[in-house]
This record gives structure tokens, sequence and C-alpha cells, in this order.
């Protein structure tokens, strides 16, 4: 067995250099995840509220996905108080195991990594189904932890484009990758994300239980799944459940509750005007809040024809005062 003392000095040098840098360690997300937002990260920095004249001490992200924007906050704010969540209970757990037990995960994922880069194309494509299965087995229990965490990250590194997508029964069911050399184990990221997590609350569950930690001293982000520009554009869906315009308009509702509040508030989602200019769904939903149309590509789609450059939104009350 691989000790943690062996798994620090083959990722990291040496424990004491570590030590001696971790405070500037950066933290970046862990998995590659459908809409995450590093690409249009710029963008949506310069809603950070920021020189708005009022204390912001907390920070709240009810559908964290993947962390773009939550790592980057954290890597550039003291914060007394940071609340995260989402539905996808494998997600969470695997923060929840990032943050209490990163050591263990790393030496399981570094034993998974070294099972299955010396493996040929036809032995790796029935590594990867087992693990599929065994991932979807952990799935139906009810207590889950370091397996279930190792798995998501392997089979996300491994996987065709690094999707999470589940078929009607709940089951994981993206077929295998082909990425010669996949970086199963990035334990120095691993470490930086477990320090950035130490003291945030991460809860599996529906963004309305945001509402008893959201307060006018707070920045909240919601990234909620886009809604559909056509009928075939929500393959890419990681629930069972998905959300109708009934459950936007709900969300909608929420985020301009919480901006009566006092709360800075940005969301983000697709602009249904990339299909039919007179669809002013999101415009009527938030006419109270600001709207801005920014440009995205569009980099996990089924049809190669269909990657290019669309228009989101980015829905806020703070201003669009930058860093």
């Amino acid at each position: 067995m691989v000790t943690v003392q062996e798994i620090t000095k083959k990722y990291t040098n040496t424990k004491d250099t570590y030590l001696l840098h971790k405070n500037k360690l950066t933290a970046k997300p862990f998995l590659k995840w459908a809409g995450g937002k590093t690409q249009i990260l710029e963008k949506i920095r310069q809603k950070y509220p920021l020189n708005l004249g009022k204390t912001i001490t907390k920070y709240a992200e009810p559908f964290v996905g993947g962390g773009a924007v939550l790592f980057d906050v954290l890597n550039n704010f003291s914060l007394e108080e940071v609340y995260i969540s989402d539905i996808n209970r494998e997600l969470i757990e695997s923060y929840i195991q990032i943050r209490d037990n990163v050591n263990e995960l790393i030496i399981t994922l570094d034993k998974l990594e070294s099972e299955y880069l010396p493996l040929s194309t036809s032995e790796r494509k029935d590594y990867y189904y087992t693990k599929r299965d065994e991932f979807n087995a952990f799935k139906a229990k009810d207590s889950v932890g370091i397996e279930m965490a190792s798995l998501l990250i392997f089979l996300n590194k491994t996987c065709f484009n690094g999707l999470y997508r589940v078929n009607q029964k709940g089951e994981f069911n993206v077929p295998v990758g082909s990425y010669k050399k996949p970086n199963i184990c990035d334990a120095d990221n691993l470490l930086a994300v477990s320090k950035k997590l130490q003291g945030v609350d991460i809860v599996c569950g529906d963004y309305k239980e945001s509402e008893a930690f959201i307060d006018d001293k707070t920045f909240a982000y919601f990234d909620p799944p886009y809604r559909p520009l056509s009928a075939t554009s929500s393959f890419t869906s990681y629930a069972q459940n998905g959300f109708d315009d009934e459950k936007q308009a709900a969300l909608a509702d929420f985020i301009k509750r919480m901006s009566e509040r006092g709360a800075c508030v940005v969301a983000s989602n697709s602009d249904p005007k990339n299909t039919d200019e007179n669809d002013n769904f999101f415009d009527d939903l938030y006419s109270s809040l600001s709207i801005e149309r920014i440009s995205a590509s569009r980099a996990i789609n089924s049809v190669a024809t269909g990657r290019g450059s669309v228009s989101e939104l980015l829905i806020s009350n703070c201003g669009g005062l930058g860093a």
C-alpha cells in the first residue's frame, strides 16, 4: 500500500516544499463539467460585488457544478462564510471527501491511475466499463465515501468529453474516452482544493436550502441547468429530473427575493434569442435586474457542428463593477 508520505513526495517533490508553499497554492476545478464557466470567467469577474459601498463577508453558490467561479472567489478573496450546494449527490460527495479526506483520496486515485495508464486500448475499455459498473452500484447505496469520489473523478478523466450524464434509471452511461495519458490523480490541485474548502459548508440539496444562508452581506452566484436552445440540446443533463420553464421561473422568483433581501446576485443562463430573436423568456423573467449578453464557446456538444460561439446571459444586480 502506498503511504501518504510517499504520495506527498511523489506529487509535491518534498513534504517540506508543500508546507512552505501551501498558502500560495491556487485551486482550480478538479472535474470537467458540462456548462463549466472557466471560458467566461473574466466576464463573470466583472460582476463581482467590489467597490459597491457595502460589506460582503459571505459567498453562496447553490448550483456549484465544477466550481470554476467558486475557486476563483476562494483564490482571490477572504470570506467569513461560504456555502455551496448541488443536487448531484456524487458530485457533492467528491467535494466533501476532498475537503475532509484528501490524502486517502489521492492514494486511491494514484492506484487507479497506476492500473489504468499501462493498459492497451482494449484493456482500458474493459477496465473503464468495470469501474463504471462499480460507480453505478455505489450510486444505489445510501452510504458512500472515498470509493464514490475516486470513481467519479476517474470516470470524469477517462470518459468521452468529460461528460456527466445519466439515463432514466439514474445510471451513469457515458462511454469511454480516448485520452492517451489522462491526469487521473492531479494531487497538487486536489491538495490546493482541499485547503480552499476548509470551513466551507457543503450541502447536497435544492437551491432553496440556501435561503437560510443568504443575507445582505452575501454574494450569491446561480448557475442552474441552462434552458435548452432546442429539443435535443439538453443531452448533458446530470440529473434525472429536468429543469423546465416552470422551474426556471421559480428560480427567477427566488433570485429576485434574494436581491430584495440585499444580497448581491449574479446568475447565468442560455440566451433563447440564439434560436428565436422573439423569445423574451428570460428578459421578461428578470426584467427587474440587469441582463448582459456575452459570447461563449460551446465546448461540450453531441454534434460537432453544434460547437461554436453562442450568446449567453449574465443576470445581476451587482452593477458590473470589476476586480
